[in-house]
């Protein structure tokens, strides 16, 4: 493709993005321009091409699993279950140093194993978090600041949305990342909740009464991510069929609440519904861009310039980091990831480095856009939640972005952290 037809293409994707053109439809207009341009593919050539693309990428088996868990992850939403989960880890981390402020931390971490979506986990432990926090005199910094930086764990600790839709692009296996995700999440909630223990020394602990009876709130839920997880890494399901599990077991915990009902069960079927034909649109937009720049040979193109800057891998690693918290500040996850995938894919296998590792490495820089203004997803959800500005909520978040990314140079340092688990279970 020559260079100019690349830079007027490029020129035209930012310029719809930046016009509010939705992603799907500017990824599958610049795919039939590149081939048609750089190809030099007839129209109805391209528009053919294109079709063969979609079907193909439609029929995908990994795909089915996403409204499964969109729609598990609702439905705990609308059940409010998020109130029986903070009075059940309340009496733990009553007395830690930072008291219940760990509540935001463990929450999140519990509740993302069970609904695969960032902004359900924020959404749904902030409802009951931070009214609770804040009306108990807890330092609203650290109440704002914890809560968007542990909601972000919806995407990294399986099952994980996004990294179902990195395996379906990457061609890599869904499991061994549900895998590589989990001890990272593991680590870096625990980098949160050190930083709130040092933060929180002093804290004058409220008085309420201890629930212990509360405790056994928990055990339907932890059940249930047991469930889930170990049907996984048990090799007893796939994470379609496992995602299977997750629906039914949801809706028998909910029926035990007694809190089914027909209007939940639709509004939970509507909002699962419009999500996934959202992220289907976009997924199936990128395999056909992906496809077109293929057939003009821009990715290997791209990945041979980058292998000849001979770069090394930690150079690599930084560049492309820098290249996706830019990203980050203006596209949301799930765009970012099938934006970007076909072109850094092959830079990635050509330098050698493990596509299972870069999984986690892609799904932490997504995360830290989320905590990024202007487009923090989770930065919008605590707004609604707490009626705080963008500024404050994005100042209080600053410390949690640190940490995260800190725990992105830890893990770079030390892959074993990520690659254990996948490596000794399968």
């Amino acid at each position: 493709m020559e260079i100019e037809i690349a830079i007027v293409l490029l020129a035209i994707f930012i310029g719809a993005l930046a016009l509010g053109l939705w992603a799907f439809v500017t990824l599958f207009v610049i795919a039939i321009l590149m081939m048609v341009l750089g190809g030099d593919f007839s129209l109805e050539k391209a528009g053919i091409l294109a079709a063969k693309v979609s079907v193909r990428a439609s029929r995908s088996w990994e795909l089915s699993a996403i409204p499964l868990f969109l729609l598990m992850g609702e439905m705990l939403f609308r059940a409010d279950l998020s109130k029986r989960l903070f009075e059940g880890l309340a009496p733990i981390f009553r007395h830690f140093p930072g008291g219940l402020l760990h509540v935001n931390v463990a929450g999140c971490t519990t509740f993302a194993a069970v609904s695969g979506s960032s902004a359900a986990t924020t959404a749904t432990i902030g409802r009951i978090s931070v009214p609770e926090l804040l009306g108990r005199g807890y330092d609203r910094r650290l109440v704002l600041g914890s809560l968007a930086g542990s909601g972000s764990f919806g995407l990294l600790i399986p099952p994980s949305i996004a990294m179902i839709v990195y395996g379906v692009i990457a061609d890599v296996s869904i499991v061994r990342l549900f895998a590589a995700g989990l001890i990272p999440g593991l680590v870096l909630a625990m980098m949160y909740s050190s930083y709130i223990a040092l933060r929180g020394r002093g804290t004058k602990l409220d008085s309420k009464p201890e629930n212990l009876s509360a405790l056994l709130g928990l055990i339907p839920i932890l059940v249930l991510v047991f469930v889930v997880l170990g049907s996984i890494y048990g090799g007893i399901a796939s994470p379609t069929e496992a995602a299977s599990v997750g629906v039914a077991g949801a809706c028998m915990l909910i029926l035990i609440e007694r809190r089914m009902s027909w209007e939940l069960l639709r509004s939970s079927l509507v909002a699962a519904t419009r999500l996934t034909c959202v992220m289907g649109a976009v997924v199936i937009s990128a395999s056909v861009m992906s496809a077109a720049a293929g057939m003009v040979g821009i990715p290997q193109a791209l990945a041979n310039w980058v292998v000849g800057m001979s770069l090394s891998a930690t150079m690599l690693l930084i560049a492309i980091a820098v290249f996706y918290i830019f990203l980050g500040l203006f596209l949301d996850g799930i765009s970012i990831m099938v934006v970007s995938l076909p072109l850094i894919m092959p830079i990635v296998i050509a330098s050698g480095i493990d596509p299972i590792w870069f999984g986690v490495f892609l799904v932490l820089m997504i995360e830290l856009g989320l905590m990024t203004p202007p487009v923090g997803f989770n930065l919008f959800i605590i707004q609604s939640i707490s009626g705080a500005t963008i500024g404050e909520i994005a100042r209080a978040t600053v410390p949690f972005f640190l940490i995260m990314l800190s725990a992105v140079v830890l893990f770079t340092i030390f892959p074993q952290i990520v690659l254990w688990l996948p490596e000794k279970i399968f």
